[in-house]
This record gives structure tokens, sequence and C-alpha cells, in this order.
């Protein structure tokens, strides 16, 4: 992100949730007025954590994971569309985009010996209510980076029914959020170059195997990672849970294959690559 002094005029607030530090940027207001709309914003954030995270004892991810065979369990409508966004991810992707590798996922982060768990269980997501039903125990749910977007896009909303004017908001590094007037200038930095890039109306999501690599788990196993995949991946999208999940997806894949995948997905709107030394714009061309 520039220096302070390159972006618009903002006032600034920092929440801790989710695991990480969300901030927001908030123009054409008051301090007074900011404060106020920044505290409901926190409240928000405190109640997604809750419904979304997996670590959040009684929410309801953790419900989820723990189900029994035949068991269905009733969610927030926040869980229940979040779920639903990742099941339509899932279709889109061809099956990469997978929010129930939740045990690999942790078993890659600890490092642990051995293979990863095996791919058991199946759970039912009821489109017409929100409720989960366990037909076979052994998934377990990490909503990760889509949930991050998933509050960021839930922000917006809320922010546009105080009638902000404007905001950049981030969830920690990799996840931003921009509406209003303003271009918010976004550096695209990897190991060996960058570059920047302006932010307005829309959403960027980066991905990236040097900072958090062993978060990134691909479906088939270990093995199937992509030879030639980039080291780090930059989507902008009209939503933040598009970003997050097409920048998840592009890791797992070898970059001449990422033209195919965005053909018909009219939410992405530009993708960036690390590779070969550079930061590379591969949409649009």
């Amino acid at each position: 992100m520039p220096t302070p002094a390159t972006l618009p005029e903002s006032l600034l607030f920092t929440h801790e949730a989710m695991h990480t530090t969300f901030s927001l940027r908030l123009c054409g207001m008051d301090e007074k007025a900011a404060a106020g709309v920044a505290r409901e914003c926190y409240e928000r954030l405190d109640l997604l954590e809750n419904r979304l995270s997996r670590f959040a004892e009684g929410g309801d991810v953790m419900r989820i994971n723990h189900l029994a065979a035949g068991d269905t369990l009733h969610v927030s409508e926040d869980c229940h569309q979040c779920l639903l966004l990742a099941l339509d991810a899932y279709s889109l992707t061809d099956g990469l985009f997978d929010i129930t590798l939740g045990a690999r996922i942790q078993h890659q982060k600890a490092r642990a010996d051995g293979p990863p768990p095996p791919l058991t269980g199946r759970l039912i997501i009821h489109p017409d209510i929100a409720a989960i039903t366990c037909v076979e125990p052994g998934r377990q749910i990490d909503l990760g980076g889509i949930g991050k977007g998933f509050a960021l896009d839930q922000l917006k909303l809320l922010l546009l029914d105080w009638e902000v004017p404007g905001a950049l908001l981030a969830a920690g590094a990799s996840s931003l959020l921009a509406f209003g007037p303003d271009e918010w200038p976004v550096d695209l930095a990897d190991d060996a170059a960058s570059l920047r890039i302006g932010l307005r109306d829309e959403s960027l999501s980066a991905s990236g195997t040097v900072i958090q690599g062993c978060h990134i788990v691909h479906p088939a196993g270990p093995d199937a990672m992509p030879p030639q995949a980039p080291t780090r991946v930059w989507v902008t999208a009209t939503t933040a849970a598009l970003a997050e999940i097409w920048s998840t997806t592009f890791m797992l894949i070898n970059l001449d294959e990422i033209p195919a995948f965005i053909d018909g997905n009219s939410g992405i709107t530009s993708v960036h690559a690390a590779c070969g030394g550079e930061v590379r714009k591969l949409f649009p061309v």
C-alpha cells in the first residue's frame, strides 16, 4: 500500500477480527460521524467472525465441522450465504476452489509428517433454507479468504446504508475493497518487482507462496500443484468474495490456463501475476 500522503483524504480506523486487522479509510465524513460508523462496522465484523470462523467456539462453522452422520444444523443467514457463494465457486472453478479442505490445510500449516489426510465425508448445503446436513462426517470447512472477502462486501453494504460517500476497506494486506469516486493507488509487490495500479469501485485479492504458501492446498494433493504456477497472483473483481475465489484458484493452475477460466466470468476485472522476476498483466490484454 502506498504511503498515506499519496492516498485520498480519509479517516483511518482499525479493528482486529477473523485473525487479521481490518482497516477502514472513510471519506467525506467528519470525525465524530466516521467514528460512529466505524463502531457499527466493528460490531458487524465481530458477529461475522463468530458465524464464519472455524475457530469461533460455538460458532456456525465449528458446529458444522462437528456434525454426525444424519444431523442437520440450522445456521445464520450470513454463514448460509457465504457457503452458497463457495458452492458456486466450486462449480465455476472445476472443483479447484474447495472450502472443505480444512484438515489438509491444518496438516500443511503444521508441516506434519506423512501424507495429507484423506478427503472423506459429504455435506449438503440446502439452497432454500439456512441449513446444512451431514451425510457422512469427515469434511472440515475453512472459509478462510472467502470469509474475509464476504466480510468486506458486507461492510460495504453497511457503509452504503449509512450513505458514506466512499471508502477503502482492507482485511489484512491482501484483501481490499474500494468504492466511491476516488481512485486508490495500490502496489502489487513481489520480492523482485512491483507495479502500481489504481483501484476504484472494485475489490482486489492477492494470493501467493512467498508469505503464506502453506495455506494454498490443491484438492488433488501436493503432487498436483502445477510446475509453472506463479509465485503471486492479484485479481480485481466486482466483489471482494469473487476476488478471493479467483486469486486462490489461479495459484493452482499454470499461467497459460488462466485465460480459459477468465472467459465467461465477467466478475473478474483484471489479473496480474508475479513470474520471471516481473509483475505481468494477464487480463485484460
